[in-house]
């Protein structure tokens, strides 16, 4: 038995391809499904099945089309309430391939109907696929589907975790879907042992919830350690539910200055691609900076207006060529069009702006300067600049008639989220300064304090 991973970075997920060398089993695909097909195609096999261990509640699913493609059995969870025909599976049932066994294992916690599958060739160790349950040092947040019932879904993924561990040996290896990055992982933005592999023995060395042996008090420091979790994740469940339609990945139609500037005033959403400092230093007037890092997609599809439409600014065509992918994977399909090359160009005659870009030493030099950090209030809790104000990015547009009308100085941990909010407050006419630094300077300089 071979496993072929496929890590999407920006989500923090996994897909896997489990395979014989000829035909192939695949769990939790992402919505790019040529990324798994150019995985089958690379090592000449068959696809014979594809499983999902649940109801997505961070990117949009790509298993059933990947499925319909190749006319293979779809394995979701006989509970959930789907509008597509699948293969029905609940917990113990097995599909026998020619050199594989794939057994389903009830593993409720993160979603209430989350499925686990184990894989065994018969040779050696089986292999379990977690998805969002038993992850690398931590399991899946358990506040997504019913909020009100956290800490029950957290006392049902406590008990998920030790069954599944508890009916698999030491050897058997570990291939958990979330937990390198996604806010799906308990445990804020990172909510794993930063671990790129692992076993079920490891796992009862490290892993809280095989290790801890009151279950109440797992629960109720699992619920205690949740943190906000993206807005666009409202949408990926019942679109999954649904049954996703294909993404349509084709290059899109190229927008010029005139349309750029129609669709700014529109309140239409033009995200400029480019590096933070590059945007900084001059953009479209009105355009949204959000520099395509890993947490791309992420932060847009959690501050966007659902609906909205967007227009891509990028470097070349292949710059927005990858946000155009990303987004789709979270069920934002098919941007307006696209903008490309330098400013000047994307620009023409409509009006540039520019915002200053500072250090944390220029800021401890400003005087007495209004500080804005928009990191989560538990980070602003654990340490902040000296008489600054917090207010979180997600909450930024709605609560920004309560800032100040003065300079405001935006900083953040590593100036990613500074970026964006600086971005946002200059499109809405405040004068902002970009602290592009990363926070622990500003604790060197001995500019902070906690709460």
């Amino acid at each position: 038995m071979l496993v072929e991973t496929i890590s999407t970075e920006d989500l923090g997920d996994r897909s896997y391809v489990v395979h014989d060398g000829d035909r192939a089993v695949v769990v939790d695909p992402q919505r790019d499904i040529d990324r798994v097909e150019a995985v089958l195609d690379a090592h000449g096999l068959t696809l014979a099945l594809v499983c999902e261990t649940h109801v997505h509640n961070d990117y949009v699913t790509g298993g059933l089309g990947l499925a319909r493609r190749h006319d293979v059995p779809y394995l979701v969870n006989a509970a959930d309430p789907v509008d597509f025909a699948r293969e029905p599976v609940r917990d113990g049932d097995e599909v026998a391939l020619a050199g594989l066994t794939v057994r389903a294992v009830a593993t409720p916690g993160h979603t209430p109907t989350h499925l686990s599958y184990v894989v065994d060739d018969g040779s050696g160790p089986p292999a379990v696929f977690s998805g969002g349950s038993l992850l690398y040092g931590a399991v899946g947040r358990t506040d997504l589907v019913e909020p009100d019932r956290a800490e029950a879904h957290a006392r049902a993924q406590y008990r998920s975790a030790r069954r599944l561990a508890d009916a698999l040996p030491d050897a058997a290896a570990l291939y958990p879907t979330h937990g390198f990055g996604s806010f799906c992982s308990a445990g804020g933005s990172s909510g794993s042992s930063g671990a790129a592999r692992g076993t079920i023995g490891d796992e009862r060395v490290t892993n809280d919830a095989l290790r801890e042996p009151d279950e109440r008090a797992f629960a109720a420091r699992m619920v205690d350690g949740l943190t906000a979790f993206p807005a666009y994740y409202a949408h990926m469940a019942p679109a999954n539910l649904a049954g996703p339609d294909p993404v349509d990945l084709s290059p899109l139609s190229d927008l010029g200055p005139d349309e750029l500037g129609k669709r700014v005033a529109a309140g239409e959403w033009v995200v400029d691609l480019r590096e933070r400092d590059t945007h900084a230093r001059e953009h479209l007037a009105g355009s949204i900076g959000i520099a395509l890092a890993p947490p791309f997609s992420t932060w847009l599809g959690w501050l966007i207006p659902w609906g909205t439409p967007v227009a891509l600014i990028g470097e070349d065509e292949d710059q927005v060529a990858e946000a155009q992918r990303r987004l789709g994977r979270i069920g934002i399909d098919r941007p307006v069009g696209r903008a490309v090359g330098p400013i000047a160009r994307v620009a023409g005659d409509q009006p540039t702006r520019g915002h200053p870009t500072a250090t944390f030493d220029d800021l401890g030099r400003a005087g007495d300067p209004t500080v804005l950090d928009v990191r989560r209030a538990d980070e602003f809790r654990a340490g902040h600049v000296v008489g600054a104000l917090n207010l979180p990015l997600p909450e930024l547009e709605r609560r920004a008639g309560e800032l100040p009308a003065v300079r405001l100085w935006v900083h953040c941990q590593s100036g990613y989220r500074a970026s964006i909010a600086a971005s946002l407050l200059a499109r809405a006419g405040h004068d902002v300064v970009l602290v592009a630094e990363d926070f622990s300077r500003a604790a060197d300089l001995g500019l902070t304090t906690a709460s």
